[in-house]
């Protein structure tokens, strides 16, 4: 139930969209300039520069040329061609997260899980919540935070039941001996390009997951977090260009970010911030599992300047510096990756 960016329609405001560029965007390139990829996967200890490195060519990190493929929803990572890199074995971590707590939604896949590993990476102990159908890639990542050395928690469950989001909160709070970060990542969407054929259910399970959710989960991890925590939403690309077969979609996601604003605004005073990341296309089970045509991957691929669609592992760094104490001056933001494409 990872959050998973879908293709993107018409123009935004011009004005709305020069304030972003210079806003958001500068401290989205200024975030993601404090991380580091290796082609090694490392141990959440500092380590110092690798002179080695080489400088990359963005249009060409990752390839554009996904076979056409569908899976059922909520789809599984694991049978995708090529598989997501969630930095699985290119993300190197330097302690930036030593000692906190963390729960993220949407954990087994996608951009969830690419957040959990470099938060294990950078010292993080975790919870990842899933659907039970996704049980699959979310042993995976377990294992993966526990080669780390982490803690990893895993709490199955369908985030639409309020009572459920409440219980999650408590048992990632209680297992890991508190909670300093909360990551609103889980979400949902459909391929619906006529308001006339649009399921009311559709519309419901859109409105649940994706605004519902994070209400009820951010309500109960505020009433348990300590000043210093942090709490981080994904938002999207539609937020600022909606989608037009993607209206409930781009709707929640515009939602979000304007959540994300007051929310910071109104917690403040608890010395907790709250900031979020619109990611744009990105390579994960929702661009096989929404309904889209056949040549909605090839369509992604090019409506982005650098020619392709992003990959999990690169949104990470965002999510890392948003949540680090080092960061204690960022909040009610939301910074944009989305390949340049507004």
């Amino acid at each position: 139930m990872t959050e998973k960016t879908p293709s993107v329609g018409s123009s935004v405001d011009n004005d709305i969209d020069a304030n972003r560029r210079s806003v958001i965007k500068g401290a989205a390139i200024a975030g993601l300039a404090a991380v580091s990829l290796s082609a090694s996967a490392g141990s959440g200890v500092a380590q110092p520069p690798d002179a080695t490195r080489p400088i990359r060519d963005p249009r060409t990190v990752f390839p554009n040329n996904q076979p056409p493929q569908t899976q059922a929803w909520p789809g599984l990572q694991r049978e995708m061609t090529p598989r997501p890199d969630c930095g699985e074995t290119s993300y190197r971590g330097s302690g930036r997260l030593a000692g906190r707590r963390a729960l993220i939604t949407g954990g087994d896949s996608g951009i969830g899980r690419a957040v959990a590993i470099a938060y294990a990476r950078e010292g993080a102990d975790l919870a990842i919540n899933y659907l039970p159908q996704e049980e699959p890639d979310a042993v995976e990542v377990i294992n993966l935070i526990r080669r780390e050395g982490r803690t990893a928690i895993a709490i199955p469950g369908d985030l639409r039941s309020e009572a459920f989001c409440r219980s999650l909160v408590a048992k990632a709070e209680s297992e890991l001996g508190g909670l300093d970060i909360l990551v609103n990542n889980a979400g949902y969407g459909w391929f619906l390009p006529d308001i006339l054929e649009h399921p009311s259910e559709k519309f419901d399970q859109t409105i649940k997951t994706n605004l519902y959710a994070p209400f009820w989960l951010s309500k109960a991890a505020i009433a348990v977090m300590k000043p210093g925590s942090s709490i981080v939403f994904t938002s999207s690309v539609t937020a600022f260009d909606p989608a037009d077969a993607f209206l409930d979609y781009s709707s929640t996601k515009a939602a979000i970010r304007a959540f994300t604003s007051a929310l910071a605004k109104q917690v403040a005073h608890r010395g907790i911030r709250v900031n979020g990341v619109a990611p744009g296309p990105i390579w994960t089970p929702m661009q096989i599992y929404f309904g889209a045509p056949a040549n909605n991957v090839e369509a992604l691929n090019a409506s982005t300047p650098l020619g392709r669609m992003g990959h999990p592992v690169e949104m990470a760094p965002l999510y890392v510096t948003l949540a680090e104490s080092t960061s204690s001056f960022v909040s009610g933001s939301t910074w944009s990756a989305d390949g340049g494409r507004l």
